[in-house]
């Protein structure tokens, strides 16, 4: 599974990707360079919807919508990302072989603001930043008006703030 990938053209020589692979099976993480005229054989990997339903010591518990089936995901597939995680969130959890190899989340996910300290006056000069505490646990820099009791919307790819919910 790629799970970062820059792609590079030097001034002299053929431009070239540098891609993070971890193995589907063991975890393990390394970094390859591919040149532009190499190919890569893709694995068979099936996407199957699911809902999330809790997270049990190390593993989060998913269940498929239509069959009402339960499947276990350890928590190291999903690394950072485990603060994004809310009760009956739709997502993608990919399998190989049988064994789930990660997990695809909605671009973007609304969690509510637990904690938001007040802002400081004198603190105002370019778009400063408070960290404020959302419901899963997970930190994240926000404007300065955001307040605590208010729903945010957060960037799932690199965990940042996105903009409030409106409506």
């Amino acid at each position: 599974m790629v799970t970062k990938a820059d792609f590079m053209a030097p001034g002299k020589g053929s431009p070239i990707m540098r891609a993070r692979l971890r193995h589907a099976k063991t975890g393990m993480v390394q970094e390859f360079t591919y040149k532009t005229n190499e190919t890569v054989e893709v694995a068979d990997v099936d996407k199957k919807e699911m809902s999330f339903l809790y997270r049990d010591g190390d593993e989060l518990v998913f269940m498929d919508p239509k069959t009402f089936e339960q499947a276990s995901v350890p928590v190291d597939l999903v690394g950072e990302q485990i603060g994004c995680f809310v009760a009956e969130m739709k997502c993608y959890v990919l399998w190989y072989d049988g064994d789930a190899m990660g997990v695809e989340l909605p671009p973007n996910v609304a969690l509510k603001v637990v904690e938001a300290p007040d802002a400081v006056a004198g603190n105002r000069v370019n778009a400063p930043k408070k960290t404020v505490k959302l419901e899963t646990g997970l930190e994240i820099q926000a404007p300065l008006f955001i307040k605590e009791g208010e729903m945010v919307w957060v960037d799932t790819a690199n965990l940042s703030y996105v903009s409030r919910v409106t409506g």
